[in-house]
């Protein structure tokens, strides 16, 4: 796991809730005014699933979409990383043409969705996340004034956003986990920074991974499902969210050969208690520092 990241930003949305429901305004069509104006300033992130659909859709590989049409961000501030769709110097999408989306059939999850997005949380005691809707409204979009009403569930269902909820589900649920961990989960470590952003985003460097002999001299798999791996996207992505959460979580979501997990687990037992130490010290100097400069 040598090759390294760069992650430069980070953006932040405050946005007013709705749910399933809820109606809106909207139409976005080729002879509206502002036809494109999203497409030309255009900051969008990227699930592992949008990346298999856009990287099929070019014939690349997602090493080289990775690398031809994405940046890097950070995601959280423990250094989660995550992708963005790279823009001309303008902030202008690269897929945009005169004429509208060149990758429209498999544009991404946050392109189907505008003017809405989503936010996934689990409430306290909660056994399931619950989903809270948003509306997007920025002054350039005449999409708002068009005389259309609708649910959001019509648009969604207008939007084909069913399949990509579904494909990006267990990876978002990783994500709440994480948020949600606090100082027990603690600031993973580079290593794991690099395996995560490998495994939710090149699939090609994750078959390549998952392949090898080492990998196969640790974890209890039949042959059958590597045979799916070395083949499969889908496959493939679903089963590194469950390779995450091992490596994360410690949750024993993929069997390891017989003594491995027990030795693995003997192994990163002090590690993740100072690891959760640290963090509850960082959490309280940086609460030390904030009366401390309350009281100047």
């Amino acid at each position: 796991m040598s090759e390294k990241f760069d992650i430069p930003f980070q953006s932040n949305v405050v946005p007013s809730m709705l749910d399933l429901g809820s109606t809106l305004k909207f139409k976005c069509h080729k002879g509206i005014s502002c036809f494109n104006a999203c497409c030309s300033n255009a900051d969008i992130t990227l699930t592992p699933y949008d990346i298999i659909r856009l990287k099929q859709h070019l014939g690349k590989s997602s090493t080289e979409f990775l690398k031809e049409h994405t940046v890097p961000f950070q995601m959280d501030q423990d250094g989660l990383p995550g992708v963005k769709l790279r823009t001309t110097n303008e902030g202008a999408c690269l897929f945009m043409t005169d004429g509208g989306c060149s990758v429209y059939q498999d544009r991404p999850t946050a392109c189907r969705y505008y003017p809405l997005g989503n936010m996934i949380r689990l409430d306290t005691g909660a056994k399931q996340e619950h989903v809270d809707y948003v509306l997007v409204k920025e002054e350039h979009c005449k999409g708002h004034d068009e005389e259309r009403e609708l649910t959001v569930q019509e648009y969604l269902i207008e939007q084909e956003t069913a399949q990509y909820d579904e494909m990006n589900r267990e990876w978002q649920q990783l994500m709440l986990m994480k948020r949600s961990g606090g100082p027990s989960v603690g600031k993973p470590p580079e290593a794991t920074l690099q395996m995560y952003f490998m495994c939710s985003f090149d699939m090609e460097r994750f078959r390549r991974f998952v392949m090898s002999d080492n990998f196969k001299a640790t974890y209890d798999l039949e042959e059958s499902l590597y045979e799916v791996l070395e083949k499969e996207d889908i496959s493939l992505m679903q089963f590194g969210t469950r390779l995450m959460k091992q490596v994360f979580f410690g949750l024993r979501t993929i069997p390891e050969k017989g003594g491995v997990w027990e030795k693995r687990m003997d192994e990163r037992q002090e590690v993740w208690e100072a690891r959760r130490q640290a963090e509850i010290t960082r959490q309280q100097q940086g609460e030390d520092q904030r009366y401390s400069g309350d009281n100047d």
